[in-house]
């Protein structure tokens, strides 16, 4: 009595929050370019002959940009397993769907996961019939959910996340959401304590495995490699000069970071990386008005660089390429982590031997930003004078190597999570059980 409750409420409330939101969609899709790219497939309308699909592939469902690169991580590695398996990779948003696309893998087709309408998720079956789908870190809609089961379509969790946050939450509701978390197949969970917030959310036991996690194995990719072409864009600045980049940086964060940056190191140059590269504008009158002189990657010509200056600062404000400019850096600072909620991802700094500097707010990669502060594998800075004083810290050789080490070892317990998770899924229900 309560799901079908909890069902007629969210599908009366979903129209009307779609409503709400579409205004904000419309402009953040201009912003990023996202009407060029087939958007109509959010609403499940496709262009194309049906026979043309891959029917029959694995689904893999990825929201986000770092959602979309677990993803092409997991083909990979399935591709490795089984080469003749066919994947449809479908993405939540446009810089999902880029990153995607632009990884030009074999035979994938890249397309976007249908809003959660009963009649957008019929069409997306219907035109794909997929025999599996996996989603990446969390998106359990509920349409979805119900279409699959009716379908006898196996749907799995893999990377399962959730924060202490979340889990508060969710137990409150728990009696109501039991039957919908209850229709996956198989979840893998990053931590063994993490199982049990999704038995309690109605996941059967045996149906929950600890893999570790795909975005922390580090042997589930090469790590990343300086671009030769990106270190002589940074030697433009001056050759010889300490790289301080600010990762996944959010609004307000760039010249706040910056700052610090320049009163810790003021001969290195700091690199800003911003989350969404369409903030490029409010990005470059922050740190201007913070008085730096700014090159943005999207102008920067290699046949007019920028004059040297102690000020300088550049900015990628570009999609994808922030595994190589983190190898050519000598310090990473993770934003989203200082003045907002979350965090960023750390563990590419640390696979590519980086030290790294975070601030209180790691909310979304707990329990191992705290375990990465109490072993020395990483620096947390709670105001603008402790990353100052973090910074230079890590910019000292002995420290940095210290830092490595105890990150490393860290990482290293969720090596072969990768080859787990595939395990789980090739045990799980399959449409022929």
């Amino acid at each position: 009595m309560r799901w079908s409750a909890a069902l007629l409420i969210y599908r009366i409330l979903l129209p009307v929050l779609f409503v709400a939101a579409f205004p904000g969609w419309v402009v953040k899709m201009l912003r990023r370019g996202g009407f060029g790219t087939r958007l109509g497939e959010r609403a499940a309308v496709y262009g194309g002959a049906t026979e043309f699909e891959p029917c029959g592939a694995v689904h893999v469902h990825a929201v986000s940009v770092g959602e979309a690169l677990l993803g092409l991580r997991l083909i990979r590695a399935w591709l490795e397993r089984d080469p003749g398996q066919r994947f449809v990779l479908a993405t939540g948003t446009s810089t999902g769907h880029a990153v995607a696309t632009a990884a030009a893998l074999p035979g994938l087709r890249v397309t976007y996961s249908p809003l959660d309408f009963p009649s957008m998720v019929r069409r997306y079956l219907n035109r794909f019939e997929p025999s599996r789908i996996v989603l990446i870190e969390g998106e359990a809609w509920p349409n979805l959910l119900l279409a699959c089961r009716k379908r006898d379509i196996p749907v799995s969790l893999v990377n399962a996340r959730m924060s202490p946050r979340s889990a508060r939450r969710y137990r409150k509701a728990a009696a109501w959401l039991r039957p919908l978390f209850s229709m996956l197949d198989a979840v893998a969970v990053q931590e063994p304590e993490d199982a049990a917030a999704w038995r309690d959310l109605g996941v059967d036991p045996q149906r929950i495995q600890p893999t570790g996690s795909l975005k922390f194995d580090p042997g589930s990719a090469p790590p990343p490699s300086g671009n030769p072409h990106f270190q002589q864009m940074l030697d433009a600045f001056g050759n010889g000069r300490k790289i301080l980049l600010a990762a996944s940086t959010h609004a307000g964060e760039d010249a706040w970071i910056a700052t610090a940056m320049r009163q810790a190191a003021p001969h290195a140059l700091p690199v800003i990386v911003p989350r969404h590269a369409e903030r490029r504008d409010e990005v470059r009158r922050e740190l201007v008005a913070a008085g730096f002189d700014v090159t943005l990657r999207s102008t920067f010509s290699d046949h007019s660089p920028p004059p040297p200056s102690a000020d300088a600062v550049f900015v990628i404000d570009s999609t994808g390429e922030l595994r190589d400019w983190t190898a050519l850096a000598d310090v990473v600072v993770i934003g989203k982590s200082f003045l907002t909620h979350g965090g960023q991802n750390p563990v590419e700094a640390i696979i590519a031997g980086r030290p790294v500097v975070f601030g209180p707010h790691m909310e979304n990669f707990e329990p191992l930003a705290t375990r990465l502060q109490t072993s020395g594998g990483a620096l947390r800075a709670c105001s603008a004078d402790e990353l100052t004083g973090a910074i230079h810290r890590a910019l000292d050789p002995s420290n940095a190597a210290e830092m490595r080490a105890a990150a490393s070892r860290l990482i290293a317990s969720h090596q072969g999570a990768t080859e787990r998770i595939l395990d789980l899924l090739h045990v799980a229900k399959s449409p022929t059980n």
